[in-house]
């Protein structure tokens, strides 16, 4: 299985509230019951705070705003406790328009399986008026510490097309304060003395039939100091010990949010699986970045095919946070295996190929990955080995590479008729050396599904099928 699915965007939605609230207390002591009483008291006036009239959401993009305790009062006025939360779209400017509400006249591709999200800014209305009362200053010496941390909410739920504004809104309110309940759970846990770390919720989207769980960590705790609440968590979502769901390389990545490196993730996702007798079809599984050619400011037009297949996969690795190391560079590459006797020292800075044989060792090398190596004598038969590949994806769900004559690929999937044998391949095209553009990728052919002539069907081939570690 893979990391879960979102729902589908025909008949759900998530629906995302993020902003902060402030924790503000005064420790008169440094006992730690003291101080646990105190952070508690404090944490229940957060909680009267997001039940309070005050408590406000804006729908970001729009002129959405609604006070949901005080009996659901929204502008602008046709929405209504009764209208459907999927109706909220229509309020929303979509990122394919200008500012003065043109469209684009590009089309946008939509991935198969992107959700929709509605996002919300948490805020408090402070135009009520206070009562006039004469100000009163009141001076005491005592030694104590003031705690402030702005607490960083971020709480999910998922609609139906059937929900209605109101229901969803008043779910989004019992979420915020289990929220608030695992935050003070959290920082009472991981206290040391006066000194207490800021809780961070993170949301991670597990197989069904649980869907999108939000859990709150310690910032600043690494995840080697977290195994045993991860454990924890696989107990109580009834997960496999040998799939690291939990951990934070893993959080789930809204649709519309862009990634900070530049590269494109998953866009196979864009495609649509070939119709086959009888066919299966079997995917990688989890996250991966799309490496190819001239990116990085590294000319290897000619002869980096194999590295960039090679970085793909180990951009897998991280992203499903197997691995904590970047993605290697091509010198990173090439100095591997010169450390490991495979390659004279003049090998790095070089222009020379590498092969399967070479991507095995760098991954066991750089990542203590093990993989296995199927050898094809040649390309016609690659053919007959729809099986293997489809077991493969089922079990371990990692991207293969092929070398073969002079050009590598990364084989993301197969679609595979057990009956027939007719089986078509998921090609990632390292070979691309134009900007990241999901719909010249996908149109073009550099991510898309290949016939068994793809092959050169009397060259060589070998492939590299890395193995997933068992790590929880």
């Amino acid at each position: 299985m893979g990391l879960g699915d979102p729902p589908s965007c025909e008949t759900a939605a998530y629906l995302r509230v993020r902003g902060s609230l402030e924790l503000k207390c005064l420790l008169e002591s440094t006992d730690a019951r003291l101080i646990s009483e105190t952070i508690s008291a404090t944490f229940e006036k957060l909680h009267s705070q997001v039940n309070a009239e005050s408590c406000v959401f804006v729908v970001t993009g729009s002129p959405i705003i609604i006070w949901p305790n005080k009996d659901f009062q929204t502008i602008p006025e046709e929405i209504t406790p009764q209208t459907l939360c999927k109706d909220i779209h229509q309020w929303i400017q979509k990122d394919d328009q200008d500012s003065a509400g043109r469209r684009s006249s590009k089309k946008k591709i939509k991935r198969k399986t992107e959700a929709s999200v509605i996002n919300l800014q948490l805020m408090r209305d402070l135009t009520t008026p206070a009562p006039a009362v004469a100000p009163v200053l009141s001076v005491k010496t005592k030694k104590s510490h003031f705690l402030s941390a702005a607490l960083p909410m971020d709480c999910v739920i998922q609609t139906t097309s059937n929900d209605t504004v109101k229901e969803a809104f008043q779910r989004l309110l019992t979420a915020m304060t289990d929220q608030l309940h695992e935050m003070e759970k959290v920082m009472l846990q991981h206290m040391k003395g006066t000194t207490l770390l800021v809780p961070e919720p993170l949301h991670f989207l597990l197989p069904e039939p649980n869907g999108l769980v939000t859990v709150v960590y310690p910032a600043g705790v690494p995840d080697s100091q977290l195994e045993m609440r991860r454990q924890e968590l696989h107990r109580q979502y009834e997960l496999p010990n040998d799939r690291p769901y939990f951990r934070r390389a893993n959080v789930y990545h809204f649709p519309n949010e862009p990634y900070k490196d530049g590269y494109l993730r998953n866009p196979h996702l864009a495609l649509t699986d070939p119709s086959l007798v009888d066919g299966k079809v079997y995917l990688v599984q989890g996250v991966y970045s799309y490496h190819h050619y001239m990116q990085d400011r590294m000319d290897d037009k000619g002869w980096g095919c194999a590295y960039r297949s090679l970085q793909t996969i180990c951009s897998w690795f991280r992203q499903q946070a197997y691995v904590e190391s970047p993605v290697p560079t091509h010198k990173d590459i090439q100095q591997a295996l010169v450390d490991v006797g495979d390659k004279p020292a003049s090998f790095v800075g070089s222009r020379q190929w590498i092969g399967s044989i070479e991507v095995q060792a760098v991954l066991s090398h750089l990542l203590g990955v093990t993989s296995k190596i199927m050898f094809v004598s040649r390309g016609s038969d690659l053919g007959s080995k729809g099986r293997e590949l489809a077991n493969h994806f089922l079990t371990e769900g990692t991207p293969i590479m092929i070398g073969g004559g002079v050009l590598a690929h990364t084989i993301l999937g197969v679609a595979w008729s057990e009956t027939t044998g007719d089986i078509r391949y998921l090609i990632l095209d390292p070979h691309y050396t134009g900007a990241e553009d999901l719909q010249v990728i996908s149109e073009k052919g550099w991510c898309g599904w290949k016939g068994p002539n793809f092959w050169d069907q009397t060259a060589y081939y070998n492939l590299c099928l890395p193995q997933r570690p068992k790590a929880i």
